[in-house]
């Protein structure tokens, strides 16, 4: 088979790929670390488009680069099976139901705090999702002691260093020891070849090295550039440049986005604070990523004069470094990974992404989610729902949500 023929064995229409993470950005709750489950879930096991080895390659890169890591690792899947349309078909359908759902909230619902049991729901089956991605990537990635001593040690030096910089030197120092002390990985037997795996390197995307580094010098460009522009710019070109340098600047995503936003539109006067926070309750409600905070935002933006035009310029704003730092990195990271030595440090960041899902497991997915014993009993049912009855994970959602809406908590 040539390169050309393979690249359109592995093609998905970009149509396709809206429909599949439009699915995903309905039902995906629980934040960025559920969000990988409920990914490897779809890509890994029922679609078969990566295998555990190279979607933990993917998500390793994605922890390492600033902005909304599950949110990266979904746009890298676009741009693997479809192109730059399919990155941006992808990251449409995964970003557009939480988004419109916060805009009208910030239209219409304002003030209104009450998320009711149902939320608590949700919380649950995110730990039954992330417990799933920990025990399938457990045994695929850490199958022999050194890795998964590795896995461990990585939860435990997260445990004391919770930050996200805590995670960046995790995967780094997996890398060292990964390259100093791991043999390099054979393939997993049990993993069973398919025609839908695609062959080769599941990570090739049509990006040449030379417009990577375009991708890249285009993200600092904009990062230093759009602070001058919007000094004494219009408005719109402040409120992009505030965004932008949102979701460049953060490493670890999620939660550790929001302080960064806070400083930007409160000291201008665009959002009081008693928004912020009502804001920030309602996006705990809804599925799909965090950023999408971004859209509430700007949104109610006091020099905002169109709700949903202020919406979609810091939504834009906040994911397109996400945009150039994946069109940037991925073509040189799937090159660097076959690189033999590249192997061993990648089985060490491998088993230390395992060791950060676990270690997020705890902190804040179990802490937040499993409060009574009966938490404890949901958690499990939904559990024994996804990897023995391999129920769809939408159906366990819509379970959980409506046992804890029924007063189950």
């Amino acid at each position: 088979m040539t390169q050309s023929e393979a690249v359109k064995a592995t093609h998905t229409s970009a149509f396709e790929l809206f429909k599949i993470f439009l699915r995903l950005g309905l039902t995906s709750f629980g934040g960025p670390v559920a969000h990988l489950g409920y990914f490897r879930h779809e890509f890994v096991e029922k679609r078969k488009w990566l295998d555990d080895r190279a979607y933990a390659d993917l998500v390793g890169l994605c922890q390492l680069l600033p902005g909304p890591a599950s949110s990266q690792v979904g746009i890298a899947v676009g741009l693997i099976r479809g192109g730059k349309r399919g990155a941006l078909a992808s990251w449409l359908g995964f970003t557009l139901p939480s988004a419109i759902a916060l805009v009208l909230f910030a239209v219409f619902f304002l003030g209104d705090q009450d998320s009711g049991q149902w939320l608590h729901g949700l919380k649950v089956v995110a730990v039954a999702v992330v417990a799933q991605a920990i025990w399938a990537m457990g045994k695929s990635l850490c199958p022999d002691r050194k890795r998964a001593s590795m896995a461990v040690a990585a939860t435990l030096a997260l445990a004391m260093m919770s930050s996200a910089w805590g995670q960046i030197l995790v995967i780094l120092a997996g890398a060292i020891v990964g390259w100093l002390w791991l043999d390099s990985p054979s393939p997993n037997p049990s993993q069973h070849p398919s025609s839908a795996v695609p062959q080769g390197n599941p990570l090739q995307v049509n990006i040449s090295q030379k417009s990577a580094m375009g991708y890249l010098g285009a993200f600092f460009i904009l990062l230093f550039l759009l602070p001058l522009l919007a000094h004494h710019g219009a408005y719109w070109l402040q409120l992009f440049d505030s965004f932008y340098r949102s979701g460049a600047l953060v490493f670890g995503g999620g939660h550790v986005v929001l302080p960064l936003l806070q400083a930007e539109v409160a000291p201008n006067g665009w959002v009081s604070n008693d928004d912020f926070i009502a804001g920030y309750g309602a996006a705990q409600a809804v599925p799909g990523p965090l950023f999408t905070f971004a859209a509430y935002l700007g949104a109610i933006s006091s020099q905002t004069a169109n709700a949903w035009m202020g919406a979609s310029v810091a939504l834009v704003g906040i994911f397109t470094p996400a945009f150039l730092l994946v069109f940037g990195t991925l073509p040189l990271w799937q090159q660097a990974r076959t690189n033999p030595t590249m192997q061993k440090a990648m089985a060490g960041i491998n088993a230390s992404v395992v060791g950060i899902l676990l270690s997020a497991f705890y902190n804040p997915i179990w802490t937040s989610a499993i409060l009574t014993p009966k938490d404890f009993s949901l958690a499990i049912a939904a559990f024994l729902l996804l990897v023995f009855w391999k129920a769809p994970p939408w159906l366990v959602v819509v379970f959980c949500a409506l046992v804890a809406a029924l007063g189950w908590h």
